[in-house]
């Protein structure tokens, strides 16, 4: 029987990127005219939503690969008036956001990595490029729909490949922490020593708010 008579064997159509996948994205926040200059929320970029609820709506585009220019829509919790998991899980997934797109280990705790964990405003993450996992939610009417929940370190194996790199980074990128770079040495003065890393133990991968849709009772 022709191809064009029977569809049955025909591939499935299907916009949901498998869950895992690790792919580089580019970050776009969708203004939302909300400011609060007490806790930092200016620049428009938060939303604030008829239950009180305030986010970041976030757009993220895939940059290479397989899947390169797909989008994945999803919310970063801010503040929800029933506590503080929601913007604690949102704030979690903008330091690991930082650490992939900075190349910050996780484990870092120098002044250095410090200093690259902190912005002046939400304008530093609009367009942020970080490497993502992607992870697969549902949307209100229960179809599977693809979400941003955490991100991948540069510890991770398939970091420097994936960002572009030739290796990945070792120690933090001295750029985002002027202030912190130690003086230089005096003439005849030993030279000092790398600093090491702090061996905190901290997962490679950061949780994040949860996605456009489905969002839990505490975001309410």
């Amino acid at each position: 029987m022709s191809l064009w008579n029977d569809f049955n064997d025909a591939q499935t159509n299907t916009n949901v990127i498998p869950k895992g996948t690790l792919a580089k994205v580019r970050m776009t926040i969708r203004p939302g005219g909300f400011d609060d200059a007490a806790q930092g929320w200016t620049g428009g970029y938060a939303k604030r939503s008829s239950t009180g609820a305030v986010y970041l709506d976030a757009e993220y585009t895939v940059l290479e690969g397989p899947y390169a220019k797909r989008k994945i829509w999803s919310l970063i919790g801010l503040y929800s008036p029933n506590g503080p998991n929601w913007a604690n899980m949102g704030r979690s997934l903008v330091r690991g956001m930082l650490n992939s797109s900075r190349g910050i280990s996780d484990k870092d705790n120098s002044p250095e990595a410090q200093a690259a964990r902190r912005i002046n405003g939400f304008a530093d993450l609009d367009g942020i490029e970080f490497l993502a996992r992607i992870d697969v939610g549902k949307d209100t009417s229960g179809e599977d729909r693809n979400e941003i929940k955490s991100a991948v370190m540069p510890d991770h194996r398939d970091y420097a490949k994936l960002m572009g790199h030739g290796t990945a980074p070792r120690v933090p990128r001295t750029a985002y922490a002027s202030q912190s770079a130690p003086a230089a040495p005096q003439p005849g003065a030993p030279a000092q020593q790398p600093q090491t890393p702090a061996q905190d133990a901290q997962p490679d991968q950061t949780p994040a708010g949860p996605g456009f849709s489905g969002r839990p009772s505490w975001a309410e």
